[in-house]
């Protein structure tokens, strides 16, 4: 079977759920276990213990797909606690959801962060780990010489994940297809999220779910399954037409029409 006829397991990033997760963490994993999502990413751990989530998990058939870890979770001293507790997760990508503003604001920032990412790398591996970052609509913005992403990928070593979000992409005026492309091998986990420029005013243009938007989603697959080495699919969802485990269940229903 080729690589393209392979499918990839499809997560939840559970920021998704997120008041039903502190509500009822066990219940809302069944939940989205017999959904049909092959596994979840945290981005908070509703003060359980790593043992703990892990056990929730086993229970239910889910594994852990990733993390979004806090920046300075992820330097120093902090790092190695973040590398053992994820290890007994189970989970080998920790994603950094967002980076200081100092980074942000210009070329020489971005290739400032991607100085730190390296160093995170090569720690990461040799706990066969991996470190990531996952983009919001900043990254894409033109700062004379290319934008945030693309001088972040292009001065970041190959093993750190470009975690693309989809939505956000769009939010920032970029199609996400071309960066897939772009950076070969990078796109291990993805950021599915839909995007609706008709959605009135007023309107959250990432309020529809997957799949009832305009997103180009045939190529976004072909890309992330011939060329980005995709290895997890994750909805994420921030904004709500209906109730947010609703609207997840409509996400993974729609991925699976898509033959995914």
């Amino acid at each position: 079977m080729s690589d393209t006829e392979t499918k990839r397991p499809i997560g939840l990033q559970l920021f998704s759920i997120r008041e039903d997760c502190k509500n009822d963490l066990p219940g809302s994993l069944r939940q989205v276990a017999e959904m049909g999502y092959d596994g979840v990413e945290f981005a908070g751990y509703y003060d359980r213990s790593a043992a703990e989530l892990r056990a929730m998990l086993d229970d239910v058939g889910l594994v852990c797909c990733g993390t979004h870890a806090k920046f300075d979770s992820l330097l120093d001293d902090a790092f190695d606690e973040t590398a053992a507790f994820n290890r007994t997760l189970g989970n080998r990508f920790l994603i950094a959801p967002s980076i200081p503003k100092e980074f942000r604001a210009s070329a020489d920032g971005w290739k400032q962060a991607a100085e730190v990412f390296n160093g995170l790398a090569e720690r990461a591996a040799a706990l066969d780990l991996r470190v990531g970052y996952h983009n919001h609509n900043v990254e894409f913005t033109d700062l004379g010489g290319g934008c945030g992403w693309d001088l972040f990928a292009a001065n970041t070593r190959d093993d750190v994940i470009l975690q693309i979000d989809t939505g956000n992409a769009r939010h920032g005026g970029a199609d996400p297809a071309p960066f897939i492309e772009r950076y070969p091998g990078r796109s291990t986990t993805v950021h599915l999220k839909e995007w609706s420029a008709g959605g009135g005013e007023g309107i959250p243009q990432r309020r529809a779910v997957i799949g009832e938007g305009d997103e180009d989603w045939e190529t976004v697959f072909r890309l992330c399954e011939s060329v980005g080495a995709t290895q997890w699919y994750i909805v994420e969802q921030e904004v709500y037409a209906v109730e947010p485990m609703v609207t997840v269940r409509q996400c993974i229903d729609n991925l699976h029409r898509m033959g995914k």
